[in-house]
């Protein structure tokens, strides 16, 4: 029929048309795999790091590197992320707010994402070490080996799990440090603190939101029974009150001027009072606008503390 070539044109773009969408899917899927909303944040604190360790002069800012130091630290925090999925796949499948991704629901396959986080780690290592420093991706590997290795099995342990997690956790400011001058200082460490103070309440607040999905994986994240509230409060409460006064530690060093001390303060100020309204109100919705809170205070901190070098 003189119509058949045309209903086979429309078929072949039809095809077409599914397989560009299916291609679509599994790159989706694979980014999924490597967290980028986490990868956000650790590219900030990274930038961060850096920004503060390189030279004051606007003028001769090392720009290339700073993007060397980002895509190598994003590429292997992309590996561990995809890595811990791997590891905590059957413990995922039993949680609600994971059981959708791409592996649980097994639209990767295992060795797929074996390999593809091995891939990522490495290159990404070595990529750093290449274009930055051989310290900056060291510290990028014991990162990765302390997130795989040390805090993920440990969830499954004890509650001090967020303590262990939060040293591999506050490590990009120091690989951002580290690749802008190839050492650690004092200041250096300064913003590994504050990173590390501000992990306690944001997952507090997570895990108070999931706690019943995390006990359902098995995870003890939280201690069980009439200490478990107690707990929550003083992971909460203390280390943002500690938070409120590290954060300082910039101004009082002389690394930055009055409009990041006046920043810290206001920023700090609000994130105790959420963390504060949390501890005494525990509930879903406080725990909720605290994790809101946590997730606006690092990124704008940071920018204060980059537009106020000194």
């Amino acid at each position: 029929m003189a119509t058949e070539p045309v209903l086979a044109a429309l078929e072949v773009a039809a095809v077409r048309r599914r397989h560009g969408l299916a291609r679509s899917s599994v790159l989706s899927d694979y980014w999924s795999l490597t967290k980028p909303e986490v990868n956000f944040l650790i590219a900030i604190t990274a930038a961060a790091g850096f920004w503060m360790g390189a030279p004051a002069s606007f003028a001769h800012f090392p720009w290339t590197s700073l993007f060397h130091t980002l895509v190598g630290t994003v590429l292997v925090a992309s590996g561990a992320a995809t890595l811990n999925q791997l590891i905590e796949l059957r413990f995922d499948a039993q949680m609600r707010r994971t059981a959708r991704r791409p592996l649980v629901s097994r639209r990767i396959e295992p060795s797929r994402a074996l390999w593809f986080g091995i891939s990522l780690s490495v290159i990404g290592a070595i990529y750093l070490a290449v274009t930055t420093n051989a310290l900056a991706s060291l510290l990028s590997i014991l990162t990765l080996l302390g997130y795989l290795f040390l805090y993920t099995p440990m969830k499954r342990k004890t509650p001090l799990c967020t303590l262990i997690g939060a040293l591999p956790g506050a490590a990009p400011p120091l690989i951002g440090w580290a690749a802008a001058c190839g050492r650690l200082d004092v200041n250096a460490w300064l913003l590994f603190a504050i990173v590390f103070l501000w992990q306690f309440p944001h997952f507090m607040a997570i895990a108070w939101m999931y706690r019943e999905d995390y006990a359902r994986a098995g995870y003890i994240v939280l201690p069980g029974g009439k200490s478990k509230d107690r707990f929550v409060a003083w992971q909460t409460l203390l280390p943002s009150l500690a938070l409120l006064a590290v954060a300082l530690g910039p101004a009082i060093r002389g690394e930055s001027g009055i409009v990041y001390l006046a920043g810290a303060l206001v920023l700090g100020g609000a994130f105790l009072c959420y963390s504060a309204r949390f501890t005494f109100r525990m509930s879903t919705v406080s725990a909720r606008q605290l994790l809101f809170a946590s997730i606006l205070y690092l990124p704008a901190l940071f920018a204060f503390l980059a537009l106020d070098k000194k």
